[in-house]
Formats: structure tokens, C-alpha cells, sequence
């Protein structure tokens, strides 16, 4: 893939879904007199705590105490399905640094939260499952291992779509039996999307000022769109997946989430580098030092070529004058925009779930010895499923489970076929097809649709997306607020 086409940047939809018109609706999550850091960004909350009239130990816990009030009590949000016994230790030991004149960068004393498939001592890792509810790795995910080197405070693990969201086809986003329904925070009743859902919850709701997530096909991304805050997920090999609960190695990655572009860079240039432990980040240099808030440039459209992609959600009509206003801000930033169309779209969809049954099987039960986990196949998990099927099983099934449990490995030549298919087409004959035959910089689409009510008797109501090519080429992908 030529360099000019490693920037997917989709434009996402979100005051839909801040406007839905729901009748059991939260007061504005972000209110300034609400709570005394709201809408602070990083660079805000580190010249207060160079300035001294802030610590990290002060900030982390009234993070912890707004958790309690609105996490835990309140409208109850059920983002945070966890927090860090040691977050005022660590917090504590990062203000001792400053006073001593030693900063390790722009995340120092920032509390952070991280998804509850990420390992972090010494906190449940358990995709919200109850399988794994008393499930404590003994190591740190690597990435968790790169925050704490860059001076962040581990705050806690937030909430997911169980399994994130590849248990059942019938599941419904935000809710695993561990941690309960996540709630969107401008409109209660509406779903937070998923399978990030509590990470991108936290954020927008002022929990925390930036959250880590997970994504194979979406899950960043949905979250983050449909609760108004920015995520990224980065190109897969970026952020090593060492410690991760998987689905597939092919497209999993972790990224970042936060309210701005800024902080999601901050973010990023913390998690991001190579790992002997994870093949995927192989080709990074082995001692690189990332800064990517250092590449932002508010002059950075100017003279770039973005193609335009329409779908049913850019002719929507509660998408479409908000995506053309959009579009217009991306002309008026400099930019020349191109319509385009993917000739291949949609196309990789069968070959896709083929791919991703054979390998969350495998890289599944590689996890769970490797970590010495209290379950160790995806048969046990199942089993175990059906006999608390009471609490795990009330609300969906698990027919993604039973799928994949009969696949028969990574050698079946029907996987193989399947993922050099789902690669071509998505990559190749894809993306880079429309981003070649135009001279394009990157490619701009709606995200995704506005939230949906939740309902538990019929699940997701998901209205498509504009993130799939890139999910499945393993390329990276942007999602940014539009309208106002």
C-alpha cells in the first residue's frame, strides 16, 4: 500500500444521536458546573499540574468520585465495570516523580481507562463474561505496560459489548453479563453502540479524558460516533495485541478514544510500537520514538485530495445535510474533494465472517492457556454459557460461539481462501484501487447512523457503516464529530 493511503478518515454522524428524542434522557454529560475537570483535554489538565494548582493524585480521585455518583448511582451509566485498587498509589507515585523533576511525557499523571479484554494488573480481564469474572492475568498487556511506562494512571476497565460482540448475532451492544447494560449518555434509553461501549461512555460522559478500546470491524468506531467523541483505530501491527482477548489476528488492534484529535494522538504515540511477542508489529522499528501530535497541523487538508464516498447513510435524511455541511468545512480547510465509489464494497462480507470464526477459535484457546485462564477452549465457555444460561444467555444466544466451535483450523483451505478473498477485495481491489485511480490523500464517508433505542427483546438496530474496507484491509480508520 502506497504511504498516501494509510489515512481512511471517515466523518461520523453524532448529534442524532445527542437528539434522539428520547423521553428517558440524561442531563448533558458534559455540563461545565457538572463536574470541576469537564471537557479538560490533556494539555489543559498537565499546565494546571505544572502550575500546581492540580495533581494527578486530586484528579484521579475525583474521577473515581464521579464513577461512583453517575457510574454506579445516578442515571447509572455502567461504563466502568471495574476500578483500579491501586489508582491513588499509582497517581500518588506519579506526583512524587514530578516533584523530583522527572515527567515521562505528555501522559504523565493522566488517568486512563482501559477495556475490559485488555490486561491490567491487577484488575479481572474478562470480556465481560462470567466465565472469566475471577480472571486476573499476572502480566500486563503490553500496551498497558507502554502507558504505565509513559507515566499514565491505570483508572480502571470500562464495560464492553460481551465477548466484544462476537458471541451472538443476536447480541445487543454494551450489555455482557458481567458488567450490565451500558447506557448512552445523552439519551439514556439509546444504545451506546459497541462493542468499546463503556470506553467511549467514559469519555464522553467525563469519567475519564481518554479511554483505550478495541476493534476487529467497528468497535471503536460505532462508539465513538454515536456518543460524539473521537476515535481511531489504528492500522493493525501499529499497537501490539499482546494481552488482548482476540477474535482475529488478521484485524484485531486497540486504539484510542478521547474528545479530541489531540488527545487521541497523545494516546496513540504512548500504545504504538513494536513487540516481539505479536508477528503484526514486526516491520516497526524496534526502539522508534512516537509523536504523532507533533504531525497535526491545522493547515493540513490544504491541497490534499479526499475522496467522497455516498452510501444510504449519506442520503439519509437525518445524515445527509450534516455530512454536506461537513464536507463543505473539508473544502473550505483546502481540500479538493473527488466522488468516488468502492468498486468492490460489500463484496468481502461472507469471506470476512469466514475469517474471523476460524480464527477467534484459535487464537481464543491460544489466549487462555498461554495465560493460564480458569477456562481453556471455546467448547468449556460454551458449556459453561449453557449451564448459567439464566444470567449469559437471558437476553441472546451464542451461535457465534457454535460456529465457530466447528470450524476445524487454520490449515482448512476454506479459511485460507477466505482471508486472502476478504484481503484482496477489501485492500487491493478495494481501497487502494479508488484511492489510486484518483490521486487520492485519503477517503471521507458517514460513519455510521444515529443511536438506537435499546431493546432487548430484538436487539441491535444497525443502520450500516462506513468503516468495513478498512477493517478488513487491516488500514486505519478515523472518526471525528460533525455538526454542532
Amino acid at each position: 500500500m502506497r504511504p498516501s493511503a494509510i489515512w481512511l478518515l471517515p466523518v461520523l454522524l453524532v448529534l442524532s444521536a445527542c437528539g434522539s428524542g428520547a423521553d428517558d434522557r440524561a442531563a448533558s454529560p458534559r455540563a461545565p458546573d457538572d463536574f470541576l475537570y469537564a471537557e479538560l483535554d490533556i494539555a489543559m489538565l498537565q499546565q494546571r499540574m505544572a502550575d500546581g494548582t492540580l495533581d494527578s493524585h486530586t484528579l484521579t480521585r475525583a474521577y473515581l468520585d464521579r464513577i461512583a455518583a453517575i457510574d454506579r448511582a445516578g442515571p447509572s451509566l455502567h461504563a466502568v465495570i471495574e476500578t483500579n485498587p491501586d489508582a491513588l498509589r499509582e497517581a500518588a507515585a506519579r506526583d512524587a516523580e514530578r516533584r523530583a523533576g522527572k515527567l515521562r511525557g505528555p501522559l504523565h499523571g493522566i488517568p486512563v481507562l482501559i477495556k475490559d479484554n485488555i490486561g491490567a494488573t491487577p484488575m479481572v480481564n474478562s470480556a465481560g463474561s462470567l466465565a472469566l469474572r475471577d480472571f486476573r492475568p499476572a502480566h500486563d498487556a503490553f500496551l498497558v505496560r507502554r502507558l504505565r511506562e509513559a507515566g499514565a494512571v491505570i483508572l480502571g476497565k470500562t464495560n464492553l459489548s460481551e465477548w466484544a460482540n462476537f458471541r451472538s448475532t443476536r447480541s445487543i451492544s454494551g450489555w455482557s453479563a458481567r458488567g450490565g447494560q451500558t447506557r448512552n449518555p445523552y439519551a439514556l434509553d439509546h444504545s451506546p453502540c459497541g462493542s468499546s461501549s463503556g470506553s467511549a461512555v467514559a469519555v464522553a460522559a467525563n469519567l475519564a479524558v481518554v479511554a483505550v478500546g478495541t476493534e476487529t470491524d467497528g468497535s471503536i468506531l460505532c462508539p465513538a460516533a454515536v456518543n460524539g467523541i473521537v476515535g481511531l483505530k489504528p492500522t493493525v501491527g501499529l499497537v501490539s495485541r499482546n494481552g488482548i482477548l482476540p477474535i482475529s489476528f488478521s484485524q484485531d488492534t486497540a486504539g484510542p478514544m478521547a474528545r479530541n484529535v489531540t488527545d487521541a494522538a497523545l494516546l496513540l504515540s504512548a500504545v504504538a510500537g513494536r513487540d516481539e511477542s505479536d508477528p503484526a508489529t514486526a516491520t516497526l522499528p524496534g526502539h522508534a520514538v512516537y509523536d504523532y501530535a507533533a504531525r497535526l497541523s491545522p493547515d493540513a487538508l490544504r491541497g490534499a485530495r479526499i475522496g467522497v464516498l455516498h452510501n444510504n447513510l449519506s442520503e439519509a435524511e437525518d445524515i445527509g445535510g450534516v455530512y454536506r455541511h461537513a464536507l463543505d468545512a473539508l473544502r473550505d480547510a483546502g481540500a479538493t474533494l473527488v466522488d468516488v465509489a468502492l468498486p468492490t464494497d460489500g463484496q468481502w462480507d461472507d469471506a470476512e465472517t469466514t475469517v474471523l470464526l476460524h480464527e477467534f477459535k484459535a487464537g481464543l484457546e491460544r489466549y487462555l492457556r498461554q495465560q493460564h485462564a480458569p477456562v481453556h477452549t471455546l467448547a468449556e465457555l460454551i458449556a459453561f454459557n449453557g449451564q448459567h444460561a439464566g444470567k449469559e444467555m437471558a437476553r441472546f444466544d451464542q451461535d457465534l460461539f457454535e460456529r465457530s466451535q466447528a470450524t476445524t483450523g487454520l490449515a482448512d483451505p476454506v479459511y485460507i481462501q477466505a482471508r486472502a478473498k476478504a484481503r484482496q477485495l477489501a485492500g487491493p481491489l478495494g481501497l487502494d484501487a479508488t484511492l489510486d485511480a484518483e490521486h487520492l490523500d485519503a477517503l471521507v464517508a458517514p460513519t455510521t447512523g444515529a443511536a438506537w433505542r435499546i431493546d432487548p427483546a430484538r436487539g441491535d438496530d444497525f443502520r450500516g457503516a462506513g468503516y468495513g474496507a478498512a477493517a478488513v484491509a487491516g488500514y486505519p480508520s478515523l472518526t471525528v464529530p460533525m455538526g454542532s
